[in-house]
């Protein structure tokens, strides 16, 4: 659809950026925090980990007044479920509790919108040691922590994200890090844990909606749209298959209150099924999430599976790389999108794609909670950061958002990956996204100065302007 006028971006819009806590703060084990199984995993040798980071914890009040100054209307981050319960459940860290709240209110003092995710990958290592999601009774945990996070913050954050990138989580689980050993989860257990998440899920956002009526409360899931490599049949069916079970499958629950039907028919059909108990379905129905948080980097095109092991192939990536599936789908590529130095795919026209498609399926408003491109960005001699790469990857992917605003889309803001530099899970500060340049390495030291890239100043003048000179 080529139209004559596009739409502007709502007066309301929320123009943000994300982090998520493991990756920015560091204090990995300052006052009373517990270690995750993100500070037990692991981690690449060379690379930075996760203990100083980028030193948000201490510094959290410099950059939000750099957020502010760059003119963020919303700011999405995590809360260390490791610093409110160090055991879990049970004993509440009130420094924890006071850092947050502190946090939230630098937030509230500049006129930025907390957006608070509950969960981004850092179950306590406490709780892992007794089965992780595996264990029905870090259900009953996770909603235990969500009612101290409702009774302590529920005043003062509208918008609550329950669990990041679940999808990630069960298809790719080691994308965020191996456990010590080495040894993953089989895919029987994996899909046993996501239903417990579900189940989590469900409850926290039913719990949500009871204890705190004002605010709202969504998934926050890695979502993309699936091309077939050719006008074949065959390669459509495959495309659908693997859509089904990398996006929708892990959307409808917490929308439509049970699995996708192709997705349980494969579930069946491999002996994956979890076991679903008495009362199951009636926690999972009339969860209500309030708005979709979807997290874009790109699309993927998928060919008809061949049926047998040359369907999978090689992994060159991160939880952004498609592998195939023997009898699902195969990898295939697209010779009409561009690919950054990782291998993700650069698809702004695929965003507006799967924007359509995500309205179109559960008619909920679209919070963006990621979107963004990491390289490796280099200071110059003269202080300056100049990341023309990432306006560009900007520029084209607000534009496609304008597009779909255009095609009926209702969005609710912008919150791209990342506010500032964040430890890459995969390539450490060798992978850069944000729009402020922290001044380390891989190793730890370096002056952590703050230093806004080029990029800081073209979204301060796009967020002035609404968006309307992309």
């Amino acid at each position: 659809m080529i139209y004559q006028k596009l739409l502007d971006f709502p007066a309301d819009f929320l123009w943000g950026a994300s982090t998520s806590a493991y990756q920015v703060e560091g204090g990995w084990n300052a006052d009373g925090k517990s270690p995750s199984i993100i500070d037990r995993y692991e981690h690449p040798a060379g690379y930075a980990d996760f203990t100083v980071a980028s030193d948000h914890y201490h510094r959290f009040e410099e950059d939000i007044a750099l957020f502010a100054q760059m003119g963020l209307k919303a700011y999405r981050f995590s809360i260390a479920w490791t610093r409110i319960l160090p055991e879990g459940t049970g004993k509440v860290n009130p420094t924890g509790v006071e850092h947050y709240r502190a946090v939230i209110r630098a937030c509230r003092a500049h006129g930025i919108e907390p957006v608070v995710t509950m969960y981004h990958f850092d179950l306590p290592w406490c709780l892992e040691e007794q089965g992780g999601w595996a264990n029905r009774a870090t259900i009953d945990a996770f909603e235990a922590y969500a009612r101290v996070l409702f009774t302590e913050f529920g005043a003062e954050v509208k918008y609550w994200l329950t669990i990041n990138e679940q999808n990630t989580m069960i298809l790719h689980p080691g994308a965020i890090g191996l456990p010590k050993g080495g040894v993953l989860p089989s895919r029987k257990t994996l899909y046993q844990m996501n239903h417990h998440l579900m189940l989590a899920q469900a409850r926290v956002m039913k719990l949500c909606h009871t204890m705190c009526p004002d605010a709202k409360i969504g998934p926050a899931l890695n979502l993309t749209a699936m091309y077939p490599e050719t006008c074949r049949p065959e390669d459509a069916i495959a495309a659908h298959n693997w859509e089904v079970l990398r996006c929708w499958n892990f959307a409808d629950v917490p929308v439509f209150g049970w699995y996708h039907p192709l997705a349980v028919r494969y579930l069946e059909d491999r002996g994956l099924m979890p076991e679903v108990q008495p009362g199951d379905r009636e926690t999972l129905a009339g969860a209500n999430p309030d708005f979709i948080a979807m997290n874009y980097y790109s699309t993927a095109t998928i060919a008809a599976s061949h049926g047998d092991a040359s369907d999978v192939s090689a992994r060159a990536g991160d939880q952004q790389i498609m592998l195939g599936e023997q009898g699902v789908y195969r990898a295939a590529e697209n010779p009409y999108v561009g690919k950054t130095k990782y291998g993700w795919v650069i698809d702004p026209t695929g965003f507006r794609y799967t924007l359509r498609k995500v309205c179109e399926r559960y008619h909920l408003p679209i919070l963006i909670t990621e979107n963004g491109i990491g390289a490796p960005d280099v200071l110059e001699p003269d202080g300056t950061v100049h990341d023309a790469y990432r306006i560009e990857f900007y520029q084209q992917h607000l534009h496609a958002m304008r597009e779909a605003i255009t095609d009926g889309v209702q969005m609710l803001g912008y919150c791209p990956w990342s506010a500032l530099d964040v430890v890459s899970t995969h390539q450490g500060y060798g992978k850069r996204y944000g729009f402020i340049y922290v001044d380390r390495g891989e190793e730890e030291g370096g002056s952590l100065r703050r230093i806004p890239k080029d990029s800081f100043y073209w979204y301060q003048k796009t967020i002035a302007e609404n968006g309307k000179n992309l």
